[in-house]
């Protein structure tokens, strides 16, 4: 991960004098340290602005600096907000207008009109409102005192959200063979993605990867494996499988390090030259960061990619999930996601096992090793990219992970069982009435806020079911983006 920061960009003019510039110069930099302290990126601030030039060329500074994420901008003073066009309409990176003011409430014996003067956030971030508004900019707006631990974490995760953005813009997928035949959920088009978010997909023959796994090392092989040691328990006398899953993660992190991949997908039905699909291998490589796909899913393969990036500390709880099948007993109504291999061991309650075991589908020669473990109980969200052709479309259900409530000893795989909303079966006729897709993200990190605020930073189109979700509602909020979004 890259070091980003987030800059900050105060409003005033010279009406005022240079004593109260310089109040709110220093004002500034006492706030952007102090939010440095508890937001999860630091807060740097760049200047009191005063002229149309400050804020322009401090906007294009900022466009072409990789370590900026997104600003922050604030109006102590008034600041009249036709000198923020030229530099609004040239900005490129995400942005929030955050409504605070320095002092908390109003001092009865001091206020008096140097008082008022020095302090008029409160029709300052109006004026700088309007022109945001009339530029039509996608913005995040935040109000609160600046001490404010709710503000803090609504800070902190447009924050997260806009690191998102970074990452996906620089995100390349490796595909190692093609989407599994006749699906059409895992197509889309991959050159409007890249002119939306950034993402470059290309192809890469399993036949390459052979050849690097071909060169990798029996010392290599011993260093992953003690790894594997100290992270997992050993539940199986096939020892020869996990070091083969080895041997295909060493490979396959090699060639995504040197293309400058974060994500991969690959599919059962190519493994040309391969013993075994990777199981243990895309696991513990999603446990570093990287997003994976199945079945030449690359759509989901770069989304677990971002939302790792925007989740704690860089690498949250997110990973490539599916539905596989429902628990419908009345009162007791829970989804089982799972898949054959691929869950990721950061949505583990507990330590996860390695073990291998028969997989009754694609063109495996051996039994693949494989992570099994529970997910842990907590609220969470999946989420789906669709291409709508023509639109992407994200889509976002509200879920509560539970404790499976069942043992499933002869079920060797990961798996995560939880409760839908609104529920089991209205959150399932709201998602595919949206056309919400098989594969998702499962995060325990990332929320629906934060994936709301990514969306509109990428320009895309954002369906979010909550519990208060009804079909009837939705089928018209559909209707009325479909329009919307046609016009666009």
């Amino acid at each position: 991960m890259k070091k980003f920061e987030f800059w900050f960009i105060v409003g005033s003019q010279d009406l005022y004098g240079q004593g109260v510039l310089d109040t709110v110069d220093a004002r500034a930099k006492e706030m952007a340290a102090e939010l440095t302290k508890v937001l999860p990126y630091p807060v740097v601030y760049k200047v009191t602005a005063k002229t149309n030039r400050e804020i322009t060329e401090t906007v294009k500074e900022a466009n072409y600096c990789e370590e900026c994420a997104g600003i922050i901008t604030w109006c102590h003073t008034f600041s009249p907000s036709k000198m923020w066009i030229n530099g609004l309409a040239a900005l490129q990176k995400p942005y929030c207008h955050f409504a605070t003011q320095y002092n908390v409430g109003i001092p009865n014996e001091e206020i008096d009109m140097d008082f008022m003067n020095l302090n008029q956030a409160a029709h300052g971030d109006r004026e700088h409102g309007f022109i945001a508004a009339r530029l039509r900019m996608p913005r995040k707006v935040i109000a609160g005192h600046w001490q404010d631990e709710a503000v803090h974490r609504r800070l902190g995760d447009w924050m997260k959200a806009a690191v998102g953005a970074a990452v996906s813009r620089g995100m390349k997928v490796m595909r190692f063979g093609d989407n599994m035949r006749e699906v059409a959920v895992t197509e889309g088009d991959k050159v409007e993605v890249q002119i939306k978010l950034g993402w470059q997909v290309n192809t890469w023959a399993v036949g390459d990867l052979v050849k690097e796994m071909n060169t990798v090392t029996e010392a290599e092989i011993d260093a992953l494996m003690a790894e594997y040691e100290k992270n997992y328990d050993i539940a199986t006398d096939n020892i020869a499988s996990i070091r083969y899953q080895a041997k295909e993660e060493i490979a396959i992190k090699r060639m995504m390090d040197r293309e400058g991949c974060k994500a991969f997908s690959n599919t059962f039905q190519d493994l040309y030259g391969m013993e075994q699909l990777p199981g243990l291998a895309s696991q513990h490589l999603m446990a570093q960061g990287y997003g994976y796909g199945g079945e030449g899913d690359w759509k989901v393969s770069a989304m677990t990619a971002v939302l790792k990036a925007m989740g704690e500390g860089g690498n949250g709880a997110s990973a490539f999930m599916e539905d596989y099948t429902y628990h419908l007993v009345k009162g007791q109504e829970y989804s089982l996601g799972a898949h054959m291999l691929e869950v990721c061991p950061s949505l583990a309650a507990d330590k996860p096992r390695i073990e291998t075991h028969h997989l009754g589908i694609g063109m495996n020669e051996k039994d693949p090793a494989r992570l099994v473990f529970e997910g842990k109980a907590g609220p969470a969200v999946v989420a789906s990219l669709i291409d709508m052709g023509g639109r992407l479309r994200l889509i976002v259900q509200d879920i509560e992970a539970v404790k499976p409530i069942m043992p499933m000893p002869n079920l060797p795989v990961a798996r995560v069982m939880w409760r839908a909303m609104p529920d089991l079966t209205t959150g399932l006729e709201c998602w595919i009435t949206a056309g919400g897709a098989h594969h998702t993200v499962l995060s325990y990190d990332v929320s629906a806020e934060m994936l709301r605020d990514w969306a509109r930073m990428m320009d895309i189109e954002f369906v979010h079911i909550s519990k208060d979700t009804t079909p009837e509602k939705l089928e018209e909020e559909l209707l009325v983006k479909d329009l919307i979004w046609k016009l666009k």
